[in-house]
């Protein structure tokens, strides 16, 4: 059994709250606007602007994911 006088730890509270936080708008924000990807040309390879800027969508949410992450671990 524990002893009840024994002080037991405490963990810090964590706080989200930082400016790098708002970069993470970036993704929720830009396949939102569809004037900016809704055509078909130029084509990259082939495919239609519509499909290869989705991918770009994903390489902008991969980037700004990381400098989040990195920006705000302890």
């Amino acid at each position: 059994m524990a002893d009840p006088e024994t002080p037991k730890a405490v963990p810090a509270p964590r706080s989200d709250r930082s400016p790098w936080n708002w970069l993470l708008l970036i993704p929720i924000v830009l396949p939102v606007l569809t004037p900016l990807f809704n055509r078909d040309d130029p084509r990259l390879w082939g495919f239609p602007a519509f499909y290869w800027i989705q991918f770009l969508f994903i390489l902008v949410g991969v980037a700004t994911t990381t400098i989040v992450y990195r920006s705000t671990r302890k």
